[in-house]
């Protein structure tokens, strides 16, 4: 760690360092892979289909780790928000169908773009539910809140199935994005490179908002010191609140990109992938943004990898890597500093 004088010409001032080991697995795990796969184009394709897919893990779980590390509110209902947004994305895309199968990328986007926002709505009302009815009673009481936001998840499901019925429900991705661009012998899927846009244009933004912003100031300051900033005058409770919305908001994100991903709805759409969210949030450090982001690209990589080179062991390669993880870092790759 480097020094920093004072211009008085004091005692220097510690600059933060960063820590840049974490940053280099992601491309050393991919260049790793290469005399493995044997084949550069089917390297190439599995490693942008896991960065595509570590993307869409990284929305998912960016809300949770986001309400964990400012709340410190453990929700087991997250599973949910990511199926409602999904399902929410239907009321869109299902009547726009016509601009989804049009032969414009205009309007195909209109219709992404419109189903996305009526999901983050969606998602961002109900988790106002959530935190107000289940949540709000039990601040600062982790098993309470296990048990009580499984209970909400559950509820959510069920009431799923009752409005959309049981049946599984078509999601078509729209017309732009099927298909594939081919340069050579490579084969990039268009979604893919969609997934992959969206999940850094998020990343960008969580972190502009929470280390550039007066709003992202008010944040941080409030999980250090909230009586501080209350005493200064600001709502810290309602500023947290508005942090679990954005939080849900970004789940139904998620969930619209997943729903997508796999063209078909289930109710258990959101439970199906909630393990690998937690798995993401646990490698990356509870709380930290910038650890769910590389957490969720290595989870990713990781298990497209191993399904191409061993399938048998791709169901088990995420936890092999959690613990991987652990045992080099007990904490997560980077640990917020108060846990």
């Amino acid at each position: 760690m480097s020094a920093v004088p004072t211009p008085a010409g004091g005692e220097a001032i510690p600059a933060a360092s960063l820590d840049i080991v974490p940053l280099l697995l992601v491309p050393a795990v991919a260049l790793v892979m290469i005399p493995f796969v044997g084949s550069f184009p089917a390297w190439v394709t599995l490693t942008i289909a896991g960065l595509a897919m570590g993307m869409m893990i990284f929305i998912m779980a960016s809300g949770l780790t986001l309400v964990f590390g400012l709340m410190d509110v453990l929700n087991f209902g997250h599973g949910a928000f990511i199926a409602v947004g999904a399902y929410a994305a239907t009321l869109v895309l299902l009547p726009l169908s016509g601009w989804s199968g049009a032969d414009s990328v205009l309007l195909n986007l209109s219709a992404v773009a419109l189903a996305i926002l009526v999901a983050m709505i969606a998602t961002g009302l109900v988790g106002l539910v959530f935190e107000r009815l289940l949540i709000r009673p039990v601040y600062g009481q982790h098993l309470r809140q296990i048990l009580v936001t499984m209970g909400g998840a559950i509820v959510t499901e069920q009431l799923l199935g009752v409005i959309w019925g049981p049946d599984q429900i078509p999601l078509p991705i729209p017309e732009t994005l099927r298909g594939a661009f081919v340069l050579g012998d490579v084969a990039i899927e268009k979604y893919r490179l969609f997934a992959v846009v969206v999940g850094l244009a998020v990343f960008l933004a969580m972190f502009l908002v929470l280390n550039r912003t007066r709003l992202g100031l008010l944040i941080r300051a409030g999980v250090e010191n909230r009586p501080m900033v209350e005493a200064l005058g600001y709502r810290i409770r309602t500023l947290f609140v508005g942090v679990f919305v954005a939080g849900s908001a970004l789940a139904g994100l998620g969930g619209v990109l997943w729903g997508l991903y796999r063209e078909m709805l289930t109710a258990t759409l959101g439970a199906d992938v909630v393990v690998m969210v937690f798995i993401v949030i646990i490698i990356g450090g509870l709380g930290s943004v910038g650890g769910c982001f590389i957490g969720a690209l290595l989870t990713a990589l990781v298990a497209n990898y191993a399904g191409f080179l061993a399938p048998k062991v791709a169901l088990a390669s995420n936890i092999l890597l959690m613990v991987a993880i652990l045992l080099w870092r007990p904490a997560g790759l980077y640990p917020v500093g108060k846990r």
